[in-house]
């Protein structure tokens, strides 16, 4: 329990992080979606109102990945990220452990937080406590879209993270993706890339309409991007799990930055 009592507050950064994240989500999507909302009664176009949705969520996820907590937790807020670099070597196993623990409970406390103070109105069908679900074209395409985002943001994340000239920059890649992943590929999966994510929804709506789609498909793709990486690149060219290093916070992880 070492690394409870000295990491605790990187575990509870996690939490609030994906907290946050789940928070920005269901008030969006609420507002843009659910029937008595002027917005979603003014903006007719669902392309266009996922689009919005995407704006606003990829900039919340820059802005937990540039906030003073996303800085020292490194803003991973997503259990196969984490699973991802403890499969790089970047991550002790208690670390790894405690900090896939917070994410489910941060992400779940997210949801139901709105829940209580908007009197369940994420509860409607229409919002339908923003669960993932595939599309009209089944579990086998949300799989495999699952695995296709999944493995173009992590492959984008350790690029970009590991470039030194690019890496201040990678959480704005990141919610770029973000942003074009839940505008162009939300119909066929709910793009989810993160079980916390796709539980924190399924828990309080009661709906595990292929569930094993988002906790599988992620894990596959991002998997398959650090393998594709290492290959190229070499193990060592993975400096660090944060995904925003160049700051003055302490990192708990097996840091590349710091044999420099």
């Amino acid at each position: 329990m070492n690394a409870l009592r000295r990491h605790y507050p990187e575990y509870l950064m996690e939490a609030a992080g994906l907290g946050i994240f789940m928070i920005s989500a269901s008030v969006v999507t609420a507002l843009l979606e659910h029937p008595a909302s002027p917005l979603r009664q003014t903006i007719a176009d669902p392309l266009l109102r996922r689009c919005i949705i995407g704006v606003a969520m990829g900039l919340t996820a820059i802005a937990i990945i540039y906030s003073p907590w996303g800085k020292q937790s490194g803003a991973h807020i997503n259990p196969v990220v984490t699973l991802t670099f403890f499969h790089l070597g970047k991550i002790k196993p208690w670390d790894a452990f405690f900090y896939i623990v917070a994410q489910f409970v941060g992400g779940l406390l997210g949801v139901w937080l709105v829940a209580v103070v908007s009197r369940d109105a994420i509860a409607d069908p229409a919002v339908n406590y923003i669960v993932t679900v595939p599309g009209t074209a089944g579990a086998g395409i949300a799989f495999i879209a699952e695995a296709i985002i999944s493995f173009g943001i992590m492959l984008t994340i350790l690029f970009v993270s590991n470039t030194p000239k690019l890496a201040r920059y990678t959480g704005l890649f990141a919610g770029l993706l973000v942003a074009t992943y839940i505008t162009v590929e939300a119909p066929l999966s709910g793009m989810s890339m993160n079980p916390a994510r796709t539980l924190a929804s399924a828990i309080p709506a009661q709906n595990w309409t292929a569930i094993w789609v988002y906790f599988i498909a992620p894990l596959l793709g991002m998997l398959l991007a650090s393998e594709l990486y290492v290959r190229l690149k070499g193990r060592n060219a993975v400096r660090c799990a944060k995904l925003h290093h160049h700051n003055h916070k302490r990192c708990i992880f097996r840091c590349g930055y710091r044999k420099q």
